[in-house]
């Protein structure tokens, strides 16, 4: 198999299941040394590690809740630490709070934890992490259909995070082009075995919305991820890559 990223270094945040597990697994197929976090999961966690180190790759986990933007900075340095410099950020950490934005009984709490791990969070690794990226790095921020279209009701503050998300890393690729680092978006769609679906009623309009009628499957979204990660992207930046099924078909 052709290892297109042998001697390159990736972090993936939120790497212990689902899409972040599937995309450690496939970078390090690929030949990269990878770093990802977890917030609490370290049974999962460590399983990552061990299935990775089973194939003759590198990789470490790293305890890092990304509602904390005050630990991105130390984050970025254990990397380095640990691999010796960072080539590739894939921002995938996120949670989903469901709710309208006229319930009298919204966890308000919840939701400004959301806000400051899908937003506040990302902006802070990705600052952290332009530091140490080497020249012709990738960022790659995991986003959302919902980041241009919202399909069902109360989604309205998972939608505003992930669309921030996307104009700013616009942005990003603006401030890092110079540098040779481009910055992309893969907006995913519903996946088996990914964050808590929505309740069922909604669950099935999204399904229902999508042209291939079906959820996708974490490793299907790590193979856009991967895309943008590789030598084979080297000019595509400040772009969004649709992989959620046909959502905003």
């Amino acid at each position: 198999m052709s290892k297109p990223l042998t001697g390159k270094v990736a972090l993936v945040t939120g790497g212990s299941r689902g899409l972040g597990a599937a995309t450690v697994r496939l970078l390090a197929e690929q030949g990269a040394d990878v770093a990802f976090t977890y917030v609490s999961s370290e049974k999962q966690a460590r399983a990552v590690v061990d299935e990775v180190h089973g194939k003759g790759a590198k990789a470490v986990a790293l305890q890092s809740d990304q509602a904390d933007t005050s630990r991105a900075p130390a984050l970025i340095d254990d990397v380095v630490a640990h691999f010796g410099g960072l080539d590739i950020l894939v921002n995938n950490a996120a949670i989903s709070v469901a709710g309208t934005v006229d319930d009298p009984d919204a966890d308000t709490a919840a939701l400004d934890r959301m806000h400051a791990t899908n937003y506040l969070g990302v902006i802070a690794v990705i600052r952290a992490a332009s530091r140490v990226l080497r020249t012709g790095g990738r960022i790659i921020t995991v986003s959302s259909g919902l980041g241009s279209r919202v399909g069902a009701p109360g989604l309205a503050d998972y939608a505003a995070t992930k669309s921030g998300i996307e104009r700013y890393t616009m942005g990003v690729a603006r401030d890092l082009g110079p540098r040779n680092i481009t910055a992309n978006v893969v907006e995913a769609g519903l996946m088996e075995g990914g964050m808590e679906p929505p309740d069922p009623e909604t669950l099935k309009v999204l399904v229902g919305s999508l042209s291939l009628q079906r959820m996708g499957h974490p490793d299907e979204i790590a193979a856009a991820i991967a895309f943008l990660a590789s030598p084979a992207a080297s000019y595509v930046t400040g772009a969004v890559l649709d992989a959620h099924g046909g959502y905003n078909a």
